[in-house]
C-alpha cells in the first residue's frame, strides 16, 4: 500500500434492509437516546469526523418514506445521502425467479443493488451496530493509504468486545497469516461460565476463542472495483441456487473467491472499539447507558446534530 497525497472521496454503504426478527420490530430505527437518535445516527457522524463524504442506505423499498423522514432528512443536512433498494428480482431474470422465494438473497446482494450508487471506494457496515469512532478511523486510514484494486480490508474486532448477556450473536471468526484473511467461520458465540464459546453455523464441533480473538463485524472497506466480480459472483449463486427459498449469497464468501481467483488480499486490521448493539430488546437499556455515558464524556455533543 502506498501513501496517497489527497484525500479520497470515501462513502459509506449502511446494510438497513433487515428485518430484526430477534429484537421483535425495525431494530434499525429504534430511538437510543432523549433527542431521538438511532444508532446508525452515530455511526454516521462517526463516519464524516473520519472523513466519509457520502451514505447510502440498503433498505427495502416499503421501508423508504420511514427512513428519509427520520434519520435520512437528519444526516442530509451533513453529508450527501443516497438509497438502494434491494428487492428479490434485483439483478435477476424475472422470469427465473422463483415465486415462493421471500427471504432476501442475502449481504452480497444488498451490497450489489447499490452498485449504480457507489464510486471508487467504501466501507460496509451494519445500520443497527454501533461501532465507534476508532474503527471509522481505521477504516478511513486503510482506505486513505490503499492505492491497490486487490487490497480490502475487515476491520476486526476483539470478540471479547462484541457480545452480549442475553444471548448468542452471529460473528465471523477470522483466522490470519500475517495480517491476512486465510479463513472465516460464521459462528453463533456466546460467553458461558467465564468462557466464550463458538457454535459454527456449519454444525461443526464448537469450539472455545480467548477474548482477544479477531473477528469480523461487517464492517469491511472495498474499491468500486469490487462490483465487478461480485456481480459475476451472484449470476453463478443465483444459477446455482434458482430454486432455493432460503440460500443466500454473503458477502466473505465472494471476497474469498477473488483470493481465491483473482489473487486479491484481505487485510485484517485490529480495532480497539467496543461494539454495541441491540440484537435482543435485553440489550436496548445497555446500548442507551453506553452511548448516553459517551455524551457526558464530550465524546458527541448534545444534540448529536447541531
Amino acid at each position: 500500500m502506498g501513501l496517497k497525497t489527497q484525500m479520497k472521496d470515501k462513502t459509506l454503504l449502511i446494510l438497513a434492509g433487515g428485518m430484526g426478527s430477534r429484537f421483535g420490530g425495525l431494530k434499525q430505527i429504534e430511538p437510543i437516546d432523549d433527542n431521538g437518535n438511532f444508532i446508525i445516527d452515530y455511526s454516521i457522524f462517526d463516519a464524516i469526523k473520519s472523513g466519509f463524504k457520502k451514505v447510502v442506505f440498503v433498505i427495502k423499498k416499503e421501508n423508504f418514506e420511514i427512513f428519509k423522514n427520520t434519520v435520512g432528512n437528519r444526516v442530509s443536512k451533513h453529508i450527501k445521502v443516497e438509497y438502494a433498494f434491494q428487492e428479490l428480482d434485483s439483478f435477476i431474470p424475472k422470469e427465473k425467479l422463483n415465486p415462493n422465494r421471500t427471504k432476501p438473497w442475502g449481504t452480497a446482494h444488498a451490497v450489489l443493488c447499490a452498485k449504480d450508487k457507489i464510486e471508487g471506494d467504501f466501507a460496509i457496515i451494519n445500520a443497527d451496530d454501533f461501532y465507534g469512532l476508532e474503527a471509522f478511523k481505521t477504516a478511513s486510514n486503510f482506505i486513505e493509504n490503499n492505492d491497490s484494486l486487490k487490497e480490502y480490508a475487515i476491520i476486526a474486532y476483539q470478540v471479547g468486545n462484541t457480545l452480549t448477556e442475553n444471548g448468542k450473536v452471529k460473528r465471523g471468526v477470522c483466522q490470519e497469516k500475517g495480517g491476512l484473511l486465510t479463513n472465516m467461520t460464521e459462528c453463533n458465540i456466546e460467553k458461558v461460565d467465564g468462557k466464550i464459546l463458538a457454535y459454527p453455523l456449519s454444525k461443526d464441533e464448537p469450539f472455545t476463542l480467548e477474548s482477544t480473538h479477531p473477528v469480523s463485524m461487517n464492517l469491511l472497506c472495498f474499491n468500486s472495483n469490487f462490483f465487478t466480480y461480485l456481480e459475476k459472483d451472484f449470476k453463478a449463486f443465483f444459477e446455482q441456487n434458482v430454486d432455493s427459498n432460503t440460500s443466500e449469497c454473503l458477502i466473505q464468501d465472494v471476497m474469498f473467491h477473488q483470493v481465491e481467483d483473482e489473487g486479491v488480499k484481505v487485510f485484517v486490521t485490529p480495532t480497539s472499539s467496543v461494539w454495541q448493539g441491540v440484537t435482543y430488546k435485553e440489550d436496548k437499556e445497555k446500548v442507551v447507558n453506553a452511548i448516553k455515558k459517551l455524551v457526558d464524556n464530550g465524546n458527541y455533543p448534545n444534540p448529536l446534530w447541531k
